[in-house]
């Protein structure tokens, strides 16, 4: 199982790579809130791992203080996970930009979404949507997003986009 999320992990670095700059622009807005704004508090620091060099996040002061916190954060789902990419109802990825422009189109970066894992099933929406849950920091594990959210609920469609 592990070579196989090594293998889903290095295709889509591989397909990110490819399309850094191309991304499609949206009708759609980023969704800017100040959840979203604190989780944009982290530097980068490059490592070596037997594939090469990697930028592992070094987490601000902020962003510490959430771990292990229950947060409500607002995003739009990446239908992207699975062999057929298709949406997962109890384990997927959040983002604060539309599907067309995430992060893994070009757009943003690695603190721009979170990977989500529901206590419950839902039905896949395109409007951006608000989860609930549990938030850790990964700075370790590179086939896994630095954010994860655990033990998350649905709370419903996002009512704001923004907020100061």
């Amino acid at each position: 199982m592990a070579t196989v999320s090594k293998i889903i992990a290095l295709g889509l670095l591989f397909f990110a790579s490819i399309f850094v700059g191309t991304a499609q622009t949206s009708n759609k807005p980023r969704i800017n809130t100040s959840i979203w704004n604190t989780l944009s508090k982290v530097t980068y620091k490059v490592v070596t791992d037997q594939y090469g060099e990697i930028n592992m996040p070094v987490f601000g002061k902020e962003v510490k203080e959430l771990e292990g916190k229950e947060i409500s954060i607002s995003g739009y789902i990446v239908p992207a996970d699975g062999p057929k990419g298709v949406f997962k109802p109890d384990h997927f990825i959040l983002s604060s930009l539309p599907p067309e422009a995430c992060f893994f189109c070009g757009s943003g970066g690695p603190e721009s979404v979170v990977e989500v894992y529901m206590k419950e099933s839902f039905e896949y929406t395109s409007s951006p949507i608000t989860i609930k849950g549990k938030l850790s920091l990964n700075g370790a594990d590179t086939y896994q997003l630095m954010y994860i959210l655990e033990d998350s609920d649905f709370e419903g469609i996002a009512k704001t986009l923004s907020s100061k």
